[in-house]
């Protein structure tokens, strides 16, 4: 056959062959390529971060298992006791600030003279806080007891980790060298297994002492509701003194030698409401108090962004002129191509100074949480994270609402709906699938955003006292991100604290999932529903 005879795909297949491939075949292997380079890489990072994090819970283990072992838990439920007669204490300041401003404020009085219609109030206040010294004394010398305790027993496993590691090389001789100490616990917590009846002699003095201050006369406060405060006052303490039994028991049922379930090093995790590392005393890793700042802050982001995000795509696509939309896209757009850290900044300097003036204003004084004690907190950076999240909302969600068949708004024209019923009814529908993925996008944009959190949110590793309400959102609070931004860089690679970082990790990770699993579903359902 003639060349000029061929048919033309013929001619094209013939000449752009390269290494035996057309150039279709071409292509499909460069894109292809990319997309198994992507799913490698994806696979690699998932393998890293689960083989990290994954020795976290044997590491936990182990550590509760000294706690236990070297007497440190005993010596909590003690703590523990003391702790509570501190926040009592605190109480009692709290009423005194209250009185004195009470004093200043509404009868004019100096404050010199206000304190001196407190030495009542004080008096009885010192004898309150003088009648834990007993316990404070156990509390300190058993304490430095079992920390000494402790820190032998880690030092032994330093020396056994170096002798097998010595022998791992073939070291023999230098291994032999280290001399390890054996710790035999059971000696070395006779102190307190011998402490344990003299517990009981100290309980009931310091129990008597507590009752003696309560049956002092009340200190004269100039008004019910300080007067109503000092009375729920005695019932706390009246409730403090009733635990006391109960912490007699679990001294004399504590056993060292009990074994720690497994189960507790992963619930110490998952369910525990302390993040503390680095501690002379215990390192506990509880993720709560990181996880409930994360959720706080995305839920006051998402609050603000999720209206503005959808309703300016809705005006943009549905109302908006050519003019209009030429302006409003490119600078909704423009906000996210600001660096984050810029942000951060701006949160620091500017809008959390902002916010804790506004809160000032007599006007705002029914708004929960004003007047804000500190500017940087939840709501700070939550609004910011508002600002991340809005661009991402908008644009994906005008693209949905872009998507929508032009058919749909013509026929619901055509039937006599208005705009707005056909906005509503026809479009926000058709387009939902597209808008929730914005959402979740920008869901996934805010949870996982670092540097604003890290800047703004204040990093108290607390739970917000939600006893409050929302003022609970104008508390400091941590972050998921922005913990592991903090303190990657201050950890030894392979130690608890550095594989307790890639659990957080995984955590998050997890979310992630889970929230678009669930949203699937959700559109699926709705699909469903009007089909």
């Amino acid at each position: 056959m003639d060349k000029l005879d061929r048919p033309p795909f013929a001619i094209t297949k013939t000449r752009t062959r390269f290494l035996g491939l057309t150039l279709d075949e071409c292509v499909q292997a460069f894109f292809g390529g990319n997309a198994f380079v992507a799913v490698v890489v994806l696979g690699l990072i998932t393998f890293f971060i689960f083989r990290e994090g994954s020795g976290f819970f044997n590491q936990n283990w182990a550590n509760l298992e000294l706690y236990r072992k070297a007497g440190l838990e005993f010596v909590d439920h003690l703590k523990q006791q003391e702790e509570d007669h501190t926040a009592l204490i605190r109480y009692l300041f709290d009423l005194r600030v209250r009185t004195v401003k009470h004093y200043t404020d509404e009868e004019g009085m100096s404050l010199a003279n206000a304190n001196k219609r407190l030495m009542a109030f004080d008096d009885y206040s010192y004898d309150f806080g003088d009648a834990v010294e007993p316990l404070r004394g156990a509390v300190m010398d058993l304490g430095d007891w079992v920390s000494m305790v402790k820190t032998r027993a880690l030092v032994t496993e330093d020396r056994l980790e170096e002798q097998r590691q010595l022998l791992a090389v073939g070291k023999v001789d230098e291994a032999a060298a280290i001399k390890i100490e054996e710790i035999d616990f059971g000696a070395e917590l006779q102190p307190l297994l011998a402490f344990r009846p003299a517990y009981a002699e100290i309980n009931a003095e310091f129990a008597a002492g507590l009752l003696r201050v309560l049956a002092l006369p009340d200190p004269d406060l100039p008004t019910p509701e300080l007067q109503a405060r000092l009375a729920k006052f005695k019932v706390l303490v009246g409730g403090y003194i009733e635990e006391f039994p109960r912490i007699e028991k679990a001294l004399l049922d504590w056993d060292y030698t009990k074994p720690v379930p497994f189960a507790k090093a992963v619930s110490s995790f998952a369910v525990g409401g302390r993040w503390l590392t680095a501690s002379f005393w215990q390192d506990w890793y509880g993720v709560v108090p990181l996880f409930t700042g994360s959720l706080m802050v995305s839920m006051v982001a998402l609050a603000i962004a999720v209206p503005l995000g959808v309703g300016a795509a809705i005006y943009v696509n549905q109302l908006a002129g050519e003019r209009e939309q030429r302006f409003i896209k490119p600078c909704i757009e423009f906000i996210s191509a600001i660096p984050s850290v810029v942000l951060g900044f701006f949160g620091i300097a500017v809008l959390g100074q902002a916010i804790r003036v506004l809160s000032q204003w007599e006007a705002l004084s029914w708004v929960p949480g004003f007047p804000v004690a500190e500017r940087l907190n939840a709501l700070t950076a939550g609004v910011l994270l508002a600002l991340i999240a809005v661009p991402t909302i908008f644009t994906l969600a005008e693209d949905a609402l872009q998507n929508v068949p032009r058919a749909f708004k013509e026929a619901s024209f055509a039937l006599g709906a208005t705009r707005l019923q056909t906005i509503l009814r026809i479009i926000m529908p058709a387009a939902l699938s597209g808008i929730i993925s914005a959402v979740l996008l920008g869901f996934g944009r805010v949870i996982g955003e670092t540097m604003v959190v890290l800047l703004c949110a204040g990093n108290r590793i607390a739970i917000p006292d939600f006893t409050t309400g929302f003022a609970a959102f104008t508390q400091p609070v941590h972050t998921m991100t922005g913990i592991i931004a903090q303190e990657m860089g201050e950890v030894v690679q392979g130690g608890i604290h550095y594989r307790s970082l890639f659990v957080v990790g995984m955590l998050l990770f997890v979310i992630a999932l889970v929230i678009n699993y669930l949203a699937q579903k959700i559109v699926q359902r709705y699909r469903i529903s009007i089909g």
